[in-house]
This record gives structure tokens, sequence and C-alpha cells, in this order.
């Protein structure tokens, strides 16, 4: 069936995890209902342990009910392929299997015509060093997924985040689709200095802190009050980690953050000192010691990034042109 009726349609999408698919097109106007499950195999009502087992032909896929008058299908596509590698043959990112591959499912002619232009417009773009491999198939049945996996981002935003985050899929999707000028200023070239040159460049806390993996006192820090507007970049890099838009008073005495300002910022990385099993954030392309991340956060992700204020630089809004940061501006321009 092609559609529900005349002023709704349907459009089936196989990217990987379903549970990254679905918010993307969610927030789009016209977007009436984004639902998880399970298509293109020849098995009736199969489970999630079944298809994650790969013991059936089925793809993870999301299927969208929308507004044809306020959404074109042309704008679905588009924005599937923001959302995928349709390079990769063998799976989706992190995860991998023949379950996990991209496709298009067609509903009609028309839908077909489209999806293979669009692919074909990909494949011509250069932004890709591979041939695009995403499979353009009929529709056929489409069975739901457990409610458990239905909207699982706002269910548990930080399981959600920490899977995204360890995906690799954002920061491929960076990597292809910013634009050259507007590519946050995150330093790629960047060669981190020599120890020698850290201690002239860096206080006696900030040495300690960010190359020593050390923590400052609660309290008795720069920035854990601090309730001015604009972002926090890295004190050894320049790299920008932090917006005051994502800052919130955790009572713990430093920084805490809700979200990095780009999930390609940070790394995290298991820390078992002091008896304990936590979760170390360090900066990207310094690799310096920021903090660490807990589960206890505020909405909307449930995270706390408790960040030293010695692992960082403080740029105010009305600045932030004047510093090289002006890709940032609209950051505080958003509702």
């Amino acid at each position: 069936m092609n559609t529900q009726n005349k002023t709704t349609e349907i459009a089936t999408f196989a990217g990987g995890c379903f549970w990254c698919m679905e918010s993307p097109f969610e927030e789009h106007e016209g977007v009436i209902d984004v639902i998880s499950g399970y298509t293109g195999g020849p098995e009736v009502d199969p489970s999630y342990e079944e298809v994650a087992a790969g013991n059936t032909g089925h793809f993870e896929a999301i299927q969208i009910t929308y507004n044809p008058e306020k959404i074109s299908y042309e704008s679905l596509l588009d924005l599937f392929w923001r959302q995928i590698d349709p390079t990769d043959a063998g799976g989706s990112f992190v995860d991998r299997g023949p379950h996990y591959r991209s496709a298009i499912f067609y509903h009609n002619p028309q839908q077909k015509n489209q999806a293979l232009s669009s692919k074909e417009k990909g494949d011509t773009s250069k932004r890709y060093e591979q041939p695009i491999v995403t499979e353009i198939k009929e529709a056929g049945p489409f069975y739901t997924a457990e409610d458990y996996h239905q909207d699982f981002y706002k269910k548990n935003p930080s399981h959600y985040q920490r899977y995204r985050s360890g995906s690799g899929r954002d920061r491929y999707l960076n990597e292809i689709w910013s634009d050259k000028a507007e590519k946050k200023p995150q330093q790629s070239d960047f060669k981190k200095p020599t120890k020698a040159e850290l201690k002239e460049k860096l206080s006696a806390i900030q040495f300690r802190v960010t190359q020593g993996d050390g923590t400052e006192p609660p309290f008795e820090n720069p920035y854990w009050n601090n309730k001015a507007e604009g972002i926090y970049v890295d004190i050894v890099s320049g790299e920008a980690l932090f917006s005051s838009r994502d800052k919130f008073d955790s009572g713990t005495g430093w920084p805490s953050f809700t979200k990095a300002i780009d999930t390609e910022a940070v790394t995290q990385k298991k820390d078992k000192s002091l008896f304990m099993v936590r979760t170390e954030v360090r900066s990207k392309n310094a690799d310096a010691h920021l903090g660490h991340l807990f589960d206890d956060g505020p909405a909307p992700t449930g995270l706390r990034y408790c960040i030293n204020s010695a692992s960082l630089r403080f740029i105010a809004k009305e600045t932030l042109e004047q510093e090289g940061y002006e890709v940032f501006i609209k950051e505080f321009e958003r509702e």
C-alpha cells in the first residue's frame, strides 16, 4: 500500500542501527511518525534477537509517515544520505553484518526513480572516495520492532548518546558533510607541544591537570560558577569543547555540561584509578585530561561532563569572531 490516505505517504529507509535513524527525521515538519522495525527478509514477524544475530534476511529499518505537502520525498532522501555511510557494504559504522547495511525501499515507481536519481547524484558528486553500495529495493512487509526500541533516543538518552558517540557515525558524517568553509576550528593539523614547551605555556595547575590527569579543588576554580555566554576551549590546543548553553549547576564545584559542543571534540577512556571505574574525558587533538563523564545529569542527555576549569579557556560570545570562532556564533542564536 503506497499511502495511508490522501495527505500521508510512506518512506522506508535502512541505515544501520535504527536508534540513530529515528531522531533526524522526527525533527522535521511534515514528518508525522517514525517507526523502527525490520524489513527486506522472508521471515514473518522476526524478533530483534533473530535479526541482530543475522539469522534472517531483514534489515534494521525505519518507516516514515509524512505529509508530502509539507516535506517532499526528495527532501527525505537528502536527509537519509546525510545519516549513513553509503559506501559500506558490510554494515554501518561499528555495527557489522548484512542486517545493518543501508537501503532505500521504494513504495511506488516515482519513489524508485527519485531514489535512483539521488543515488546517481551522490556517486557523481565526488563526495565519497568509494562507490555507493546502498541498495534500492522494492518495499515489502515491514514488521514493527519491540516497544523498547521505539524512540530509544528519548527513553534512554544517556545510553543513546554513549552509543552514538562511540559508533563512529557522527565523526564520519562531520567529515563527509561539513562544508570546508563551515568546518569548526578543531585544528586537525595541531601538533602537540613537548612537555617542556607545555610547562612554559601552562600554569602549574593547568599542567598538573591536563598532563598529569590531576583534579583541581572544587569551588576554587574560575569557571565552576561562570554564568556568561560563550564557549569553552581546550587550554592546550584551542579546540572547541563545550558551550555555556549546555552548562548547568551540578552542585559539585566544577564546571558541568550536559554534552560536548561537538561529539568529535572529546574522547572517552576507562579510568580505574582511586579503586573505582569511571569514564575519563580527554580532548581529541591535544589528548589533554579534561575530567570525567557521569550518568546523573539533567535532561535532555542525562549526562554530566564534570570538567576541570584548569583544562579550559573561556571565550565570551562577544569575542568569538575576534578569536576565530565565528562559526559558533549561531550556537547562541538558536532557540
